[in-house]
Order: C-alpha cells, then sequence, then structure tokens
C-alpha cells in the first residue's frame, strides 16, 4: 500500500477552475492561488439553495491517539455519493501546523480518501491560519501600546484577558511575561500563547455570516477591565477596521478538489477539544448552496464536536442536519473495552463487547439531540470479519443502520454502500426537529450543568473560585443568553483522559472560564485540559524533510 503522500501525488488533480464550474461556480467568479485551490467569495451564498440541500454530520466514537477517521469517511462518502450519481460537496476544517509537525502529521484524510493538494493543504495553504495568528497578535500589540501610550494620563487595566496564539505546539509560551528591559520596551506583565485554533478571532472567523457580522462580533472582543470593573472592547481601542482587513481574505472559504475530483471546501480550523470544532458557517452554506448533499466534519468525539455543532453552530446559524453519521472502528471499541493498548490490533471479541457502551452512550446521545443516527464502521487491514459482524449485529439490535467504509483503500467505490444507505435513510427516516441540550434563557451554571450531566455523565460539578467569579461578572454583563463552549480532554466522556469507555456518576471539575464576548460563547475549561499543547517525545517534525525536491513525512 502506498503512503497518502504517494497516493495524493499519483492523483492526476484537475484544474480548480473545472471543479468549480462542475458544481455551476463560474471560473470568474474564483480567486485561484495557483492552479488547484481557490478562494470563493461568501456573496455567492444562496439561502434558498442552502434551505434545500441535504446537509450530514460525520462525527465519531470517542478518539484513540490514533484519531478514528473521521475525515476520511468524510471524503469517502463525498466520494462515494458522487459515485452513485448525487451532486455532494465536502466541507471540512483547516489543518493546524502544531498537530502535523507534532503528533498527525496531516489532517487531509488518508489512502484514496483525501483533499488535495495535500501537502498545500496540510502547510501554509491559502494563509488563513496565518491571518487569523497575526489579526489576534496585532490586538495584542496594539492594546499594548495603548496602555504604554496612556500611562501618564492615568489609563490602566485592572486585569487583562487576552492572550497571544502561535500555530505552533509549544509549551514553553503558556505563560510568560512581556515588556521587560528598558521602559521603551512596554509595561511589564504576565501573558501567554494559546494555539490559533483556539483563538477567539478564529472561532469569530468560523461563526461570522458576513464581513458586517465580522465587524460586529470584532468590536465586542472583551480584552479585559478597567479598575471601577467596567469591561474594555477592541471598540475602544478603535481598531475593528484594521483587524478587519487583516481578515478579509481568510473569510472567504477555500475551493479545493478530493482524489477523485469532486468539489471540497475547507474553511477554519478550531479543535473541538478546546474551541467549537467546526468549520466556518460560511464555507457549510456555500458548500450547500452548489451541493445537493453536503457532507461536514465536527471535532473529535460526538461529546466534543457534535456537541458544540448542535448546541452553538446550528443554534446560531441557523443549520439542521438531515442525518448524523457515527464514526467506529475496531481499535477504538477495544481501547474503550480495556484492551492494553499494545495488543489492540490483535483479535479480542470480550474488548469490542465491552467496547459497545461508548458506542452505544454515543448513539443515546446524537438521538437526544433528534438527529437520525447511522453507524460508519471505518475498516482497517487488521480487523477481522467476526468482530465486524458483532459491530454490525449489536447496531442492528440498536436499530440503527450500518455500513462498512473502505475508502480509504478503494476511494468511492469502498464507500458506495454507505453513500446508499446515507441516501435511502435521509429518504425514509430523516432527522427530525433540532432539540438544543438547554435552552437561550438559562443561566451559565445551568448550561453548562446540562452539557456535563446529560451528555457526558457526570453526576457532580464543582467550580473553582476563578470561574465562579468568572461566571458572575459574564452574568453581571449580561452574557446569560451565550452558549457554553466546554473544554476537556478528548480521550474521555469525563475529564480523566485515562478513564475509558462509558463513565458514569463521576465528578467534574470547572477549573477556569474565558469569556468570549465576540464569537458570543462561555468557554469553560475542565480539569486540566490545556489550550496551547505541548509536543511529543517524538514529534512527527523528525519525519517532515523534503528528498529530491518532494516533500515527506506527511500523512
Amino acid at each position: 500500500m502506498k503512503t497518502d503522500i504517494e497516493i495524493a501525488r499519483s492523483v492526476k488533480m484537475r484544474k480548480i477552475t473545472e471543479v468549480a464550474e462542475s458544481i455551476g461556480i463560474n471560473r470568474e467568479d474564483i480567486e485561484q492561488y495557483g492552479h488547484y485551490m481557490a478562494k470563493v467569495p461568501p456573496t455567492l451564498i444562496d439561502e434558498n439553495k442552502v434551505a434545500k440541500s441535504k446537509l450530514i454530520l460525520v462525527t465519531a466514537i470517542t478518539a484513540t491517539k490514533a484519531g478514528i477517521g473521521k475525515t476520511t469517511v468524510s471524503v469517502g462518502l463525498a466520494l462515494g455519493l458522487n459515485k452513485i450519481g448525487k451532486k455532494a460537496v465536502v466541507a471540512l476544517r483547516e489543518p493546524s501546523l502544531g498537530p502535523c509537525f507534532g503528533m498527525k502529521g496531516g489532517a487531509a484524510g488518508g489512502g484514496y480518501a483525501q483533499v488535495l493538494p495535500m501537502e498545500k493543504i496540510n502547510l501554509h495553504f491559502t494563509g488563513d491560519f496565518h491571518a487569523v495568528t497575526s489579526a489576534h497578535n496585532m490586538i495584542s500589540a496594539l492594546l499594548d501600546n495603548y496602555i504604554y501610550q496612556h500611562q501618564e494620563e492615568g489609563f490602566s487595566l485592572k486585569e487583562i484577558i487576552w492572550k497571544r496564539v502561535l500555530d505552533v505546539n509549544d509549551r514553553s509560551l503558556r505563560n510568560i511575561v512581556t515588556g521587560l528591559g528598558p521602559r521603551a520596551n512596554g509595561i511589564p506583565q504576565e501573558s501567554g500563547f494559546d494555539i490559533t485554533p483556539a483563538s477567539e478571532i478564529m472561532a469569530i472567523l468560523c461563526l461570522s455570516k458576513d464581513p458586517l457580522d465580522m465587524r460586529r462580533r470584532i468590536d465586542n472582543i472583551l480584552l479585559g477591565y478597567t479598575f471601577d470593573d467596567k469591561p474594555f472592547t477592541v471598540k475602544e481601542l478603535g481598531i475593528t477596521g484594521a483587524i478587519l482587513t487583516l481578515l478579509l481574505d481568510a473569510m472567504k472559504p477555500n475551493l479545493v478538489q478530493t482524489t477523485e475530483g469532486t468539489a471540497a471546501f475547507i474553511h477554519g480550523g478550531p479543535f473541538a477539544n478546546i474551541a467549537h470544532g467546526c468549520n466556518s458557517l460560511i464555507a457549510t452554506k456555500t458548500a450547500m448552496t452548489f451541493g445537493d448533499y453536503v457532507i461536514t466534519e465536527a471535532g473529535f468525539g460526538a461529546d466534543l464536536g457534535a456537541e458544540k455543532f448542535f448546541n452553538i453552530k446550528c443554534r446560531k446559524g441557523g443549520l439542521k442536519p438531515d442525518l448524523t453519521v457515527l464514526v467506529a472502528t475496531l481499535n477504538g471499541l477495544k481501547m474503550h473495552g480495556g484492551t492494553e493498548l499494545s495488543k489492540i490490533k490483535e483479535p479480542d471479541e470480550e474488548g469490542v463487547r465491552r467496547g459497545f457502551a461508548n458506542l452505544d452512550k454515543h448513539i443515546r446521545n446524537l438521538r437526544s439531540f433528534g438527529q437520525t443516527v447511522v453507524v460508519c464502521f471505518n475498516r482497517y487491514a487488521s480487523d477481522t470479519e467476526i468482530e465486524i459482524e458483532m459491530v454490525r449485529s449489536h447496531c442492528e439490535q440498536m436499530g440503527v443502520p450500518f455500513a462498512l467504509n473502505n475508502a480509504y483503500m478503494e476511494g468511492g467505490e469502498g464507500a458506495v454502500d454507505l453513500a446508499n444507505l446515507v441516501v435511502d435513510t435521509i429518504d425514509s427516516n430523516p432527522s427530525g426537529d433540532l432539540k438544543f441540550t438547554y435552552s437561550d434563557d438559562i443561566c451559565i451554571k445551568e448550561k453548562i450543568e446540562s452539557v456535563v450531566k446529560n451528555i457526558y455523565g457526570a453526576a457532580n460539578i464543582s467550580y473553582s473560585a476563578a470561574a465562579s467569579r468568572k461566571i458572575a461578572a459574564a452574568e453581571k454583563m449580561g452574557l446569560c443568553h451565550f452558549p457554553v463552549c466546554i473544554a476537556k480532554t478528548q480521550y474521555s466522556f469525563s475529564q480523566d483522559p485515562n478513564a475509558y469507555g462509558a463513565p458514569e456518576g463521576f465528578d467534574f471539575e470547572i477549573q477556569d472560564i474565558v469569556i468570549n464576548t465576540g464569537s458570543e460563547m462561555i468557554v469553560a475549561i475542565a480539569g486540566s485540559i490545556i489550550r496551547m499543547p505541548g509536543l511529543p517525545r517524538y514529534p512527527q517534525a523528525q519525519r517532515i524533510d523534503i528528498v529530491d525536491g518532494e516533500i515527506e513525512g506527511l500523512s
């Protein structure tokens, strides 16, 4: 079997003008970035066509460190749907350099179900991440300068909550001190870095409806508090227009193609464990304007990405999926069934059976949102037929349609059964009205507890003194109507990354609160989750190189 990058290079790509025209976009309407990538203006969105398009969410059981394969399934499903004569488009997030050079090596799908050009998508792409990073840090610089320039007038802030961001995993930057040295270097103060996908600017990019909405949101970004406890925002700096100019091109979704030449929109990149984990609303609606079926993905397991997709993105964007595809693997089921990680590729029927608890909990949660669920079994070479049939039989007992996905090995042909099942299920039993976990009008703690108890399964919730203080501040500012975005480990329903399976009745602690008045959400940080990841002992960067003029090590 060829590597992902070898497969990607073997594909003869279509010119991006051809890809655009294949779904009804005039070549004059796109802005080309070379031969195979383009920006598409948000003005092409047609809400009447959006309303008629079939939206399919792809999510997964709780993640393993090797992943579950949601992106491969998402791309594969689009390939399979096109294979059976449907006009399907996939809408995904952009990869972050942090994981690409850290754990993952890439995030553009896999095998014969990838988005292309793979190397460019995984690296600098069209510059969206750089624009978000620059816009975020420009605010930091202008804020520091404002305080420095106005200090002799008696201006100061009691507390600054706006940090910096960088799209690199760097634990040494989590907490820093700025302004050291001569007086001209600024005022010494504590700060720190989050990774770019955790930036509020990234969330604003993904949730804004248009440039006017983005301007409003940037205006409202909370930077800190004055000594009389009044909020201090970007609007008071008078720099919103400047920040908007940095983001104007980044706001346009990116059009690329799959390994079989079909259209794919890739835009935005928040992580679901530390942010809301969905691609941009603009990209999804653009895809729905030009695709009869649109497949989109939410990050990590359904307890993270799917929950936020429904409670935040759908709530704010007026979306309603027609179907949710839940991806499962034998490796994932075995891990959650207690199989030793060193033996996870070996047959273990009892481990698979115990792992069903995790699968079942995700199915129940998705149904609580009013979703019709299809289980997609993402097949690996080491899987045994006996264990696959165990999963199929269990899904039948749960009343959940089941299909194999073999797009990694076979491209669209390997996803035809899944595509047919998806179409038949949407035709015969589409999802009903979307049911949110909580209403807009309850208080912040009630919203957090609704998710933590009903989706995760916790019994007791506690709040640090800092978290309680910030929740009180948010309520005083009149922000109770904001949805909540819980940051927690992706490896468990709980805040303990080693609590596999479907834990129940555990304690859950909210350590901190981040008030996002621009993206309009309350971020609740649980347990020991960190918004600036570190690098592993042997980062993928050690395997990335240029050999004979070709990039190697991306996957």
